[in-house]
C-alpha cells in the first residue's frame, strides 16, 4: 500500500520521532549531542517552529513541536540534512544517517499536550540513560532539564508548558515536577506514538462500545484526536499542501544566491556549473553546497543539479569543508 502524504498545517502540534537508519546511532559522543541540540534550536528559531518537549537518545529522538508557517517538512529537512552532513563529516562516514521517513503524528492539543510532554521527557529514564528521576533534572539532552532550569536553551517554549500548571513559575515548576514524576509508573505508552481510531478512542474496548452504540468516528493513522479534529485537520492540511507546492523551494531565491556568490568571488556561472575542478571554483562550489544543503534544506541531488556536479560530489565537498 503506498504511503500517504505527510499531514501538516500552520500551528499543528506534532509528535516527531526520528530514528537512525537500521537502528544505528545518530550520536556517538557529547559533541554530537551538543551539535544535534544546538542545530535543532537554531533551525527552530529560523523557521518559527515552537518546541515544547524533546529527548535525544543514542539511536533516536522524540520532539514535540508546533509547525510554523514554513511547515514541518522544511524545518525537518533543514535540521536533519545539516546535522547529517556534520555527522558524516566528523566521523568520516558516507550515506544516509536517518531513516528516510521520520514519523510525525499530529495531535489534538487537548487532552494530549501534557501527556506527550511527560512521555517524551521521561524517555531517558525509561531507557536507562539516567539512574533516577532526580538525576533526570540534570540530564542535558532532554527538555526536562530545560523546563527546570531557567535560561537554558532559550529557544524552547518552557513558559508555554509551565503556564499549563500555574501562572506563578514557582508553583508551576512544582506542579510540573510532580506531574512528570507520577508518569514513571505508566511505563511505555504505545497510545502516544501513533494515531488512528483505536489510539484516539483510548483502546479497543472503547471502540467496540462506540460501535455497539452505533457511533461512527472519523479517524486517520496520521492523527491522534477526536473525529471533529480529524475532519478539520484533513481539510486544512490539504489546503496548506496545495499552497506550499510552489513555495517549498524557491528556485528564484536559489538562482539569486548562486549568482551573488559568483559575483563576490569573481567567477562566471558557466565555470561554476561546468564541473571545473580549479581550486577557486571548487571552493565556491563547496561553500554554496553547504548553504543549499545545511541551511536551505535541499537534497544532494537537487543541489548537484544547481551546481553542475553529481550528488556524491556534493556530499564530498560538504564533508571536506
Amino acid at each position: 500500500m503506498p504511503r500517504q502524504p505527510r499531514l501538516d498545517a500552520p500551528g499543528a502540534l506534532h509528535h516527531v520521532i526520528v530514528r537512525g537508519i537500521e537502528q544505528r546511532e545518530i550520536v556517538r559522543d557529547n559533541k554530537d549531542r551538543d551539535e544535534f541540540v544546538s542545530r535543532m534550536g537554531k533551525v527552530s528559531t529560523g523557521t518559527d517552529t515552537d518546541i515544547f518537549a524533546w529527548a535525544l537518545m543514542d539511536n533516536h529522538a522524540h520532539i514535540l513541536l508546533r509547525s510554523g508557517t514554513i511547515g514541518l517538512s522544511t524545518f525537518m529537512r533543514r535540521f536533519l540534512s545539516g546535522y547529517a552532513s556534520y555527522f558524516n563529516r566528523t566521523h568520516k562516514r558516507h550515506g544516509h544517517l536517518f531513516q528516510n521517513r521520520y514519523k510525525s503524528i499530529i495531535c489534538e492539543e487537548q487532552p494530549y499536550f501534557l501527556e506527550l510532554v511527560r512521555y517524551i521527557h521521561l524517555n531517558p529514564l525509561r531507557a536507562g540513560r539516567v539512574e533516577s528521576y532526580s538525576k533526570l533534572a540534570h540530564y542535558a539532552y532532554s527538555g526536562h532539564s530545560t523546563i527546570l532550569n531557567p535560561g537554558k536553551h532559550p529557544w524552547m517554549k518552557r513558559k508555554y508548558v509551565l503556564e499549563y500548571f500555574d501562572k506563578s513559575e514557582e508553583k508551576a515548576l512544582q506542579a510540573y515536577n510532580d506531574f512528570v514524576n507520577r508518569g514513571i509508573e505508566e511505563g511505555h505508552r504505545p497510545d502516544l506514538v501513533g494515531g488512528g481510531l483505536i489510539r484516539s478512542q483510548g483502546g479497543w474496548e472503547n471502540v467496540k462500545e462506540m460501535r455497539r452504540q452505533g457511533k461512527r468516528e472519523k479517524s486517520d493513522e496520521r492523527i491522534l484526536g477526536r473525529s471533529e479534529f480529524v475532519e478539520s485537520l484533513l481539510i486544512e492540511s490539504n489546503q496548506f499542501r496545495k499552497n506550499q507546492l510552489s513555495t517549498l523551494v524557491n528556485p528564484v531565491k536559489i538562482d539569486e544566491l548562486i549568482k551573488k556568490v559568483c559575483r563576490e568571488e569573481s567567477i562566471s556561472l558557466e565555470a561554476l556549473i561546468s564541473g571545473n575542478r580549479r581550486r577557486q571554483i571548487s571552493t565556491v562550489r563547496s561553500r554554496l553546497a553547504k548553504i543549499l544543503v545545511e541551511e536551505m534544506g535541499l537534497t544532494l541531488t537537487a543541489t548537484g543539479q544547481y551546481l553542475g556536479v553529481s550528488p556524491s560530489a556534493i556530499a564530498k565537498s560538504i564533508r571536506d569543508t
